[in-house]
């Protein structure tokens, strides 16, 4: 597991006032406050979620 391909997001735009999906799907990749980051595996399903709230992430 130590060879998987990762990827690092950090949360750049406040949820607060976005779909209450977009907010969980927040939550479910480890990211908290403005500007926390979260380094994650690079699967299609996390792909999918980044993908979902590209306009309040950046991937690092």
């Amino acid at each position: 597991m130590a060879n998987q391909p990762t990827v690092k997001i950090k949360l750049v735009r406040s949820p607060i006032g976005c779909k209450q999906d977009h907010r969980a799907t927040v939550r479910g990749l480890g990211l908290r406050k403005l500007n926390s980051e979260s380094v994650l595996e690079d699967t299609p399903a996390v792909r999918g979620m980044i993908n979902k709230i590209s306009y309040l992430v950046k991937v690092l």
